[in-house]
């Protein structure tokens, strides 16, 4: 019977993005065994699509009060017979998870747990950037080789979107609770403008959640095509690799559109720091300002510029 592993990883979007090299680590350094990814609802496709996993479980994260919950997860990993964990979420929950095997016999845990067998024991592993955390603490479990992230057989049919080409991505989200990270929408309305009146179309990204800033950025430039809400992870990749450039703030979907290629600037304040979480691509600038309305169209544009004739 072929060896059991376990990984980890809860979200985000950004962080899938960045372990989609250490799943494949972890595949390779594995390959004759049966390897489950235990992760959330909105990664559930993506992880089946990546070729790193045999099986892919969704964690319904329980509540302190579900009981019922706690003791159906924890039956299921004891059950499962798993002879490695690599928790790449290294969360206090997911920590919390090592315990769940209790009262033994615990598999080999690759994380932060107390007690576990191959810990992440750099006392700076938070001020790491997230890619060099996740690598080191693997090489700290024996896999040596991390690869680049690869996003090609990220792949959809977005011919429903008659997307006009060439065009720029615009993903003016991120956090709402963290409303210093966005560039103001007034900036990415000017942004359109200047692009349209050099032939470049605009295609708006973005979740649901952020349809009324996408209804107040569109107000005021009718010509963006507006997809905020109808696009998935495999669109959104596929899109990237038509683009001809993105710009967007420090945000889940940069991370994955940076990776395919696509040439990005990604637009940073002083509310989140790029040497510890930023995106990465063949072809990124990152623009940092103290606070995001102090930088302008222009520089914005010509950034852009800039990455497209390199």
């Amino acid at each position: 019977m072929p060896d059991r592993i376990l990984v980890i990883k809860l979200g985000a979007l950004g962080d899938v993005v960045q372990a989609l090299g250490p799943f494949a680590a972890i595949r390779s350094h594995h390959a004759g065994a049966h390897i489950t990814l235990l992760t959330t609802r909105p990664f559930v496709a993506f992880a089946e699509a990546c070729g790193s996993f045999d099986e892919v479980w969704t964690d319904d994260r329980p509540r302190a009060g579900e009981i019922g919950k706690w003791r159906a997860l924890q039956r299921r990993l004891r059950d499962a017979g798993f002879s490695r964990v690599y928790d790449l979420q290294t969360s206090d929950r997911s920590s919390f998870y090592f315990r769940l095997f209790w009262p033994g016999p615990w598999p080999e845990w690759s994380g932060v747990a107390r007690g576990c067998s191959h810990p992440h024991d750099n006392p700076d592993r938070d001020m790491m950037y997230t890619v060099e955390r996740q690598a080191e603490q693997l090489r700290m479990a024996g896999i040596t080789d991390v690869p680049e992230v690869d996003l090609s057989w990220a792949d959809a049919d977005i011919s429903r979107f008659n997307v006009a080409a060439p065009c720029v991505l615009l993903v003016p989200g991120g956090s709402a609770h963290r409303p210093m990270k966005r560039w103001p929408k007034t900036c990415y309305a000017a942004l359109a403008s200047d692009l349209a009146n050099r032939g470049l179309a605009t295609v708006m990204l973005g979740g649901e959640e952020e349809r009324p800033l996408a209804n107040r950025i569109t107000a005021t430039n009718p010509n963006i095509l507006d997809l905020v809400g109808q696009t998935d992870l495999f669109d959104i990749a596929t899109l990237a690799r038509i683009a001809s450039g993105a710009v967007g703030n420090d945000t889940g979907p940069m991370h994955l559109i940076a990776a395919t290629g696509c040439p990005s600037v990604v637009l940073y304040s002083d509310d989140s720091d790029p040497a510890l979480c930023a995106q990465r691509g063949p072809r990124l600038t990152i623009l940092r300002r103290p606070v995001l309305a102090d930088l302008t169209a222009d520089e914005v544009r010509s950034a852009l510029d800039q990455l497209a004739s390199a």
